[in-house]
């Protein structure tokens, strides 16, 4: 009975063990480096991960690399619900977070920071919408259940000190490097959606419909789910948190569901999200000031538009993709009744084709990459791409030199501003992929992030990659 017993705690021990390192904050992995060339364009790509473990990068509205540009933070299956860096030229990878994260992952621009959020109860749903960037359930499908919502909390990491003490082999209790913000309580029923302003003093985030319908005008319509998800329904709100002191401040609410918070990281204060439906929306873009002020359709749409994954570029512009993915059908004109027939064109890989989004989409109106001005409002088409899906997630280069855009066959384009000239600068992505490219530019604008299911086996499982800008484009004056 002795021994059983001292094998029982030395077995449980070992668990305890294990579960424990695969947890810490500054685990190291070898590096996984890999120069691939692209067997269609011939561009040298660099896959900064390559083994099957369920890499995606950060959502293509929120910066990617850390301040000093030496590194890339990613999500991972390595460690349940932890973040992870990659160093672009060594390639070593680090376990950045402890204790588990939900939702959206704030790099910093100007320090070594990476802010994130935290569910107190992680048996909790924060959110209906799951994580951003993520697909949403396939239309018809049932939703998982609503949990009760948990409190928040923000909570920030010290990513210098994680990476200077993992490479001594020194690491610290994670409390060394993480730190509380604040926390949002779960009566607001706080979303996983986060950005952090361009001071990096003050983080926002989205409330839920019973806090939002504190604030929101008597009057106000609110409205109901749109499109074949169910999605979109309001009301919901903005709130912001002071990283320093924890205090919260209520933003605004709107009659709508609010997904896709991002900041304009050179403008203190200016704020850009989206009517969240899972596809098409009646308004998808708008903008806001962190007080409550210039709330307005970023780009004011037609109903026969489809505009989404809209994307700050450069100081005054944001990036958004009008879709031109579907087919399109005849109107039929007889002297009784004048109207649209459509046909049921539904695609079990692409989302958009099911007949209840209406008849928005088709190329029978322009469609392509726009760039929309915050200060003059004008939106302008810069590229498109001759077939198939048209341009999807969107980016820019903050210099205002190149746009990128992937598309249905998660090909990634390449356009110059000022030339309009167009080309495709990686393909063989796998459509099949558990996600989309989501280029993302870095900070000088010399190369793009994506992520990539070319090296998988199972033609799913994503990788980190980093694409080049042509040396030739680089060189280029105007």
């Amino acid at each position: 009975m002795k021994t059983s017993s001292l094998f029982l705690a030395s077995l449980c021990a070992s668990a305890l063990l294990s579960f424990n390192v695969n947890a810490q904050i500054g685990r190291r992995f070898p590096s996984e480096k890999k120069i691939v060339k692209d067997p269609v364009t011939g561009t040298m790509l660099t896959f900064l991960t390559s083994t099957p473990n369920g890499d995606s990068k950060i959502y293509q509205t929120h910066p990617q690399w850390t301040s000093d540009s030496q590194w890339l933070i990613f999500r991972s299956g390595r460690a349940k619900n932890e973040a992870f860096a990659v160093n672009e030229q060594s390639g070593d990878i680090v376990q950045v977070t402890e204790g588990g994260y939900t939702g959206m992952l704030c790099v910093a621009r100007k320090s070594m920071k990476l802010y994130y959020m935290h569910n107190v109860n992680p048996d909790a749903e924060s959110t209906p919408l799951g994580t951003p960037g993520q697909a949403p359930a396939a239309p018809g499908s049932t939703p998982p259940p609503r949990r009760q919502p948990t409190a928040v909390q923000i909570m920030v990491v010290d990513l210098a000190a994680v990476f200077a003490d993992s490479k001594a082999g020194k690491m610290k209790p994670a409390t060394a490097y993480q730190h509380l913000c604040g926390t949002i309580p779960a009566e607001m029923n706080p979303g996983n959606d986060m950005a952090l302003d361009a001071d990096e003093q003050v983080v926002y985030g989205r409330v839920g419909k019973t806090e939002a319908a504190k604030h929101i005008a008597a009057n106000a319509k609110i409205e109901p789910a749109f499109g074949p998800r169910n999605m979109g329904a309001g009301p919901s709100g903005l709130i912001s948190m002071d990283v320093n002191t924890g205090a919260i401040k209520y933003i605004t609410s709107v009659p709508f569901q609010i997904g896709h918070i991002q900041v304009n990281p050179w403008v203190h204060g200016e704020i850009i999200f989206c009517w969240e439906t899972g596809g098409k929306s009646p308004q998808r873009t708008w903008t806001v000031m962190a007080d409550g002020t210039g709330l307005r359709p970023l780009y004011p749409e037609a109903s026969y538009e489809w505009v989404t994954h809209e994307a700050v570029i450069t100081k005054d512009e944001v990036a958004i993709a009008l879709m031109g993915h579907r087919p399109v059908t005849k109107t039929v004109y007889t002297p009784a009744t004048t109207g649209t027939e459509f046909k049921d064109v539904s695609n079990p890989v692409n989302p958009g084709q099911e007949t209840g989004w209406g008849n928005s989409g088709t190329r029978e109106k322009p469609t392509g990459l726009g760039i929309v001005n915050l200060r003059t409002q004008e939106m302008t088409i810069i590229g498109q791409t001759p077939s198939g899906s048209g341009l999807w997630h969107v980016n820019g280069s903050a210099d205002g030199r190149w746009a990128v855009g992937d598309d249905f066959s998660r090909t990634v384009y390449l356009i110059d501003r000022h030339t309009r000239e167009m080309i495709p600068l990686s393909t063989g992505h796998k459509a099949t992929a558990a996600d989309h490219p989501h280029p993302t530019f870095s900070a000088d604008g010399t190369r793009i992030e994506i992520q990539s299911a070319m090296l998988s086996e199972d033609n799913k499982s994503m990788n980190i990659c980093i694409i080049p800008v042509p040396e030739s484009w680089l060189k280029r004056t105007y």
